[in-house]
């Protein structure tokens, strides 16, 4: 079955790069936000197995956005990718039960190699 992704950026380019590369390798693409609170709502609604999930959004972090998927009981696999590599976040982002972590700018190779370690 093909994985469903949930894809949040604020960029537009990041977003096509991710669902580029992705839909090339066969994941289906459920939805796209380019802030927290729209990630929130496509979430709950699109129920997603994976979402790349941005950490600086306009709205909120996505740290934020995290503890209230985790509160909402979501399943989904998280990667996290931000131009942010700070450990603290990355550290907070385990914490909170994300299963990946990214730094931009990535090649779309560390990109599929990620989202297939969450698998």
């Amino acid at each position: 079955m093909n994985k469903k992704v949930l894809i949040v950026d604020d960029s537009l380019y990041m977003r096509t790069i991710i669902k580029d590369t992705l839909t090339d390798a066969g994941y289906e693409i459920v939805g796209q936000a380019a802030n927290g609170e729209s990630a929130i709502d496509m979430a709950l609604e699109l129920l997603p197995d994976i979402i790349t999930l941005d950490n600086i959004l306009p709205d909120m972090l996505g740290l934020d956005i995290l503890k209230t998927l985790k509160g909402e009981s979501i399943e989904a696999k998280v990667l996290m990718i931000s131009a942010v590599g700070q450990q603290s976040v990355i550290d907070e982002g385990m914490r909170l039960g994300i299963g990946g972590y990214i730094v931009k700018p990535f090649s779309s190779e560390q990109l599929l190699e990620a989202i297939k370690k969450l698998a």
